[in-house]
């Protein structure tokens, strides 16, 4: 035992303080700044970071198939085949069905649009519009013209949408041939890690690489969780509307979930869409409110909770990390904010651990010397 440090004077004591003051903004300013590099280097990196970051997550949910192949004595090449061609093989089938159901239910709207419009015209052509089919025609010639002066400007925004659809189909195909890699190769990782780094350094990266997965399961299985029930929600306000294409919508809606922002709304603008082209302005405006509130409880209040037990964070820190990714790295950084920070929350309880292991209580040894006791002042570190 140490016996704590006795001052000569309070000046002394408020130096000491103050020079473990500097030391430690100095260490926190240098940390700061380290941390501002890595995020630098992400994104300048980002074409090789996200698929990477989607090879993992895809990879979480093909692993667990794979290990029971693997378990029944299937080699590792091609256990991960199986399991990648199933995946794929039901996400294809899912989008045929979605896609055929879509179809099938095309001509029913389109009679509806072609009533919505014809009903449109009515309306305008009475009070208080009181439009004739001249004014109406001018206005149309006015759309057109108004289209034709902005031709530009949407051929432009075209290119750039088919450019991040192109980037994205890329980035998906690379998504997936990591995640076969890592299904393949992943159980040989940490061997390989510990042989590189040594048995003491690579036990505490190994410990925490294995806390990350399962942080990184828990985030897949709380995400289709909140979709599944967004889906199921808005499926049956839509069944119960009597809107047609209802199961197609909720999947889209559940596979829309996975998307953050853009995926719910779209999902979501959908639905309230095909609604007013086949039942109504009335039943459109009732189907928005189903959708604001289901989304607005699913993404303030069932999202956090969810994600918050399953990730062991707080509520609050998944909507400010939230925030800060989509701030930062857009939609794809709202997506990958959650697990990050979960990750980095691994890192840091696993430090916290080994600090409180290797830390010694400091006991004032004055008492067992018979020493009466004396006011001190006790050194900040």
């Amino acid at each position: 035992m140490e016996r704590e440090r006795r001052w000569a004077d309070k000046g002394e004591a408020i130096g000491h303080g103050v020079s473990w003051l500097a030391r430690w903004s100095l260490r926190t300013a240098l940390a700061v700044l380290g941390f501002w590099m890595v995020f630098w280097l992400v994104g300048k990196l980002w074409v090789v970071v996200m698929p990477v970051l989607l090879g993992l997550l895809i990879t979480t949910v093909l692993w667990p198939p794979a290990r029971w192949l693997m378990s029944k004595g299937l080699n590792s090449a091609l256990a991960a085949t199986i399991v990648l061609v199933l995946g794929l093989a039901v996400l294809v089938g899912v989008i045929a069905a979605i896609s055929s159901s879509i179809a099938s239910g095309v001509p029913e709207i389109a009679q509806s649009a072609q009533r919505a419009i014809t009903q449109l015209q009515d309306w305008a052509g009475g009070p208080p519009l009181n439009l004739r089919d001249t004014d109406l025609d001018r206005l149309i010639a006015q759309g057109v013209e108004q289209v034709k002066s902005s031709i530009g400007s949407i051929a432009s925004g075209l290119l750039t949408g088919a450019g991040a659809v192109t980037s994205g189909v890329v980035t998906g195909l690379v998504a997936l041939l990591l995640a076969f890699f890592f299904v393949k190769d992943g159980s040989r990782f940490t061997p390989w890690l510990r042989g590189v780094i040594g048995e003491r350094a690579g036990g505490h990266v190994t410990t925490v690489l294995e806390r990350v997965w399962v942080t990184l399961g828990s985030f897949i299985r709380s995400q289709a969780v909140v979709s599944l029930i967004d889906a199921v929600f808005i499926g049956l306000g839509l069944v119960i509307l009597g809107v047609p294409l209802a199961i197609p919508l909720a999947a889209l809606t559940f596979l829309g979930g996975f998307i953050p922002i853009v995926g719910a709304f779209i999902a979501g603008a959908l639905a309230v869409l095909v609604a007013l082209v086949s039942n109504g302005l009335t039943t459109a405006i009732i189907m928005l409110v189903i959708v604001i509130v289901v989304q607005q409880v699913e993404g303030n209040v069932l999202q956090p909770i969810l994600q918050s037990r399953s990730l062991r964070l707080h509520a609050a820190v998944v909507l400010l990390v939230v925030t800060a990714g989509t701030s930062l790295y857009g939609i794809a950084g709202a997506f990958f904010s959650v697990p990050v920070a979960a990750a980095v929350a691994v890192v840091v309880r696993y430090l916290g651990e080994v600090i409180e292991a290797r830390s010694v209580p400091v006991m004032d040894t004055s008492q067992l010397d018979g020493d009466e006791p004396a006011e001190t002042e006790r050194s900040p570190e």
